[in-house]
């Protein structure tokens, strides 16, 4: 943004932190003197809807039907930073944004969302899972390797808020280590495991990872209720795909590490569209990531997202069929 980005959205899964990284962006510009305003849409389906909520946040009073026009009017001649959070499911107002950019330049753009907005002169960056611990067992450095972790340290300090007094040794650091692995470094996940401490050590909470999206929950009251259980997180990701999406979505919960774009076509029944634009939707819709490994393109989830498609793979009426598909590939 400080380059002169008039237009950045913030993408990744649910639970990344998209959002807090947006309102850190915002508060340090409000702190150098920038107005800045900050709009929730998590609550909207209608893209209709975007422009009133948008209004109601810069305080404006418009006639019915009018809010455009009014918003046009009022960011004219206004330097302003509008920060958009959860724009996935209202995307169809992308070219309102578009129109809102032309005619006020002093106007600038930072929006979270788990899809792309596809508009000119978007810049996206990817919010990355917090960094992993490089731990060896029985290195003499094994506490201030582990807790150098941006994983780790988000854990310690979840836990501690739960759990006063708690703390990492030399018993439980690889366990809270190897929890934040399996979690992919995201936020939400740890923050959740981290909350069970409350009565399990992390060796137990570790034993029980295998069941994450029933582990893990929080009864937080001033928390969203996507964001309650990784499980709602993810259905709340899933509910915004096409069935073709959907379908692709499940049976790529058969491949543990990821796997070529071959394999997955090899893999993929008629009902799953064109496998190569529903497989690019999923990757712009932030539930799969490509990775280079040599000369090939690999297509992988987190582990956690896989253990979600996982199953929604188990649930459909043909998921023999798509392990044997898979069987015979390999």
């Amino acid at each position: 943004l400080a380059e002169g980005v008039r237009l950045l959205t913030l993408t990744g899964p649910g639970g990344i932190g998209k959002t807090r990284l947006a309102l850190e962006v915002a508060r340090e510009a409000a702190a150098n003197g920038e107005e800045v305003a900050f709009v929730p849409l998590a609550s909207l389906q209608d893209p209709a809807q975007v422009a009133p909520a948008i209004a109601r946040a810069l305080e404006l009073h418009r006639g019915a039907g009018d809010e455009e026009a009014g918003l046009a009017a009022a960011l004219r001649e206004r330097r302003l930073l509008l920060v958009l959070d959860n724009f996935e499911q209202v995307l169809g107002a992308a070219p309102l944004l578009g129109r809102l950019l032309a005619v006020a330049p002093g106007l600038r753009l930072l929006v979270t969302s788990r899809a792309l907005l596809r508009l000119q002169g978007e810049y996206e960056v990817p919010v990355p899972p917090l960094a992993l611990p490089r731990a060896e067992r029985g290195s003499h450095s094994l506490l201030a390797s582990v807790e150098g972790s941006e994983a780790v340290r988000l854990f310690l300090a979840r836990a501690a808020a739960a759990r006063p007094g708690f703390r990492l040794t030399l018993e439980n650091a690889l366990a809270v280590a190897e929890i934040c692995y399996r979690l992919d470094g995201l936020p939400l996940a740890i923050e959740l495991a981290a909350a069970r401490v409350k009565l399990f050590t992390p060796q137990g909470l570790l034993a029980r990872l295998d069941d994450r999206l029933e582990l893990l929950r929080s009864d937080a009251r001033d928390l969203p209720e996507r964001q309650r259980t990784l499980r709602a997180t993810l259905d709340w990701s899933h509910a915004l795909l096409s069935a073709e999406e959907q379908r692709l979505f499940a049976c790529m919960g058969a491949f543990v590490g990821g796997a070529s774009l071959d394999a997955i076509e090899a893999l993929c029944p008629e009902d799953c569209g064109d496998p190569l634009d529903t497989l690019t939707s999923l990757v712009d819709k932030s539930l799969v990531e490509q990775r280079e490994l040599g000369d090939e393109m690999r297509l992988v989830m987190l582990e956690t997202v896989r253990a979600y498609a996982a199953e929604r793979l188990a649930a459909l009426p043909d998921a023999s069929k798509v392990r044997a598909w898979h069987a015979e590939h390999y």
